[in-house]
């Protein structure tokens, strides 16, 4: 494949991993993947933004039509895009952090949609799983989108293809064709992130996956697509990164591994704490700042030496210091370590109506100051450094710096941490037992012989 193009290399790839090559350690990290995301899909349930879009999925039929989270039926697209809303919406599902950042598990909604209509067993999941996250995290680390005012989901229409394509089982010529129909109409701007944030900002990847489905069922039924998509003279090199860039290889690519750090998802970070990543460190920080500060109504102010990332994404605008929107709040460093700093906890309800309406909150926000730090820069994306100075009305100062927070790559929650996560959003939908049956099913996960099973575990929840 050395005078392959990077489309044909993808696809490629995808024809030929199997479960067989997987390293266990990658098999039991993905079914983590998994419990993981259908948690933060049951936590957004009550989102406005999930009611408006089931609404309109049931409008449609699919023939056949696919399984929603949380109950109902719908056409393939819908099921992909609604799923992904429930995964992504709270900023709680896992991330990765390169030259591009990214949420890998928004590819899970075209897994599980793709699978359904496939009829795909667990082991066949797992791997189109492993496959998206390869391809992902791999773009991730070759080449930043934000940059150029593209957001990373524009990667993530492309992952969830060739997902797709895997479980479609579509030969590489036709997965080729399919990468360049995803890969020339999903350019996504980053405005979506910018300033005061939308409900879109949760539904941006779901659109993204929906649209790499689409590519690969058009393409399965013999549609051509432009080529070669990234090195063309009007491709993504030329027109979305403006770089050239080269690929490394993905696990497995040049033999049989049993390394697990040789695949990408050992390499991305389940979030311990419903906020936008770069600020995960900063929350760690101020919680154990806590019992040392003491009162916050004597603080004077919260310094944050921080890496520009952080100031970029979810600092520098004014609107973080005054959210209107749980989509900006939870993109707010200074918002994010105020609700930590009152209240010992950043939760699911930290960004709700009535907290966005607390002026002493708003007010502790407002003396957040974040600050653009060198030595930080140079340890990021490998690590995410921020340093907390408190300083208080009488002039005492506490200082704290995390740059692994629970949950990162170099600070993994157990599993145990990890099902706990999952029995807090679950169980007050379907109670301790159902949850608990859950969980063993998903540490089954490669016995199981329908997705269909796996999605309706998530039927009939008390109330939405």
């Amino acid at each position: 494949m050395s005078h392959a193009s990077l489309a044909q290399r993808f696809a490629h790839y995808a024809c030929h991993l199997r479960f067989d090559a997987l390293p266990p350690a990658v098999v039991h990290e993905t079914k983590r993947r998994f419990i993981d995301s259908f948690a933060t899909a049951v936590g957004a349930f009550p989102s406005d933004a999930f009611a408006v879009a089931k609404k309109a999925a049931q409008k449609f039929a699919g023939s056949p039509s696919l399984s929603l989270i949380g109950g109902g039926k719908s056409a393939i697209d819908w099921t992909t895009f609604v799923n992904g809303l429930l995964i992504r919406y709270l900023d709680f599902n896992d991330t990765y952090l390169s030259k591009e950042p990214a949420h890998p598990s928004d590819n899970l909604a075209a897994v599980l949609s793709v699978g359904e209509l496939a009829r795909s067993q667990g082991k066949d999941l797992i791997t189109a799983a492993v496959l998206a996250y390869e391809i992902q995290c791999r773009l991730c680390d070759a080449s930043s989108l934000r940059k150029n005012g593209i957001d990373h989901v524009t990667y993530g229409a492309i992952s969830s293809c060739l997902a797709a394509c895997h479980l479609l089982k579509l030969d590489a010529v036709k997965t080729t064709h399919a990468v360049g129909i995803a890969g020339v109409c999903n350019a996504a701007l980053r405005q979506t992130r910018a300033g005061e944030m939308s409900m879109w900002k949760g539904c941006a990847f779901a659109n993204a996956a929906r649209n790499g489905v689409f590519a690969a069922l058009v393409a399965a039924e013999g549609m051509t697509g432009p080529a070669p998509i990234f090195e063309g003279e009007l491709g993504i090199m030329q027109l979305l990164t403006r770089e050239t860039f080269t690929v490394a290889p993905m696990g497995g690519e040049q033999g049989p591994t049993a390394n697990p750090d040789d695949f990408m998802i050992s390499h991305t970070y389940i979030k311990f704490w419903p906020v936008e990543y770069h600020a995960q460190s900063a929350v760690d920080a101020i919680l154990q700042l806590r019992p040392q500060v003491g009162d916050w109504r004597q603080v004077e102010r919260i310094d944050v030496h921080t890496f520009d990332a952080a100031v970029d994404i979810i600092g520098k605008d004014p609107e973080k210091y005054r959210p209107k929107t749980r989509e900006t709040a939870d993109h707010s460093m200074p918002y994010c370590i105020a609700v930590a700093l009152m209240e010992g906890d950043v939760g699911l309800d930290s960004f709700d109506d009535a907290h966005l309406a607390n002026e002493p909150l708003i007010e502790l926000t407002n003396k957040v100051k974040l600050h653009r730090d060198a030595s930080a820069n140079a340890r990021y994306p490998k690590g995410i450094p921020n340093k907390l100075t408190v300083t208080m009305k009488n002039g005492q100062q506490f200082v704290k710096e995390v740059e692994f927070p629970r949950g990162h790559a170099f600070n993994k929650m157990t599993d145990q941490e990890v099902e706990k996560k999952f029995r807090s959003t679950v169980e007050p939908y379907y109670g301790k037992d159902r949850a608990a049956q859950m969980l063993e099913g998903f540490w089954k996960m490669e016995s199981l012989d329908s997705v269909t099973t796996m999605i309706q575990w998530f039927d009939q929840p008390k109330s939405i």
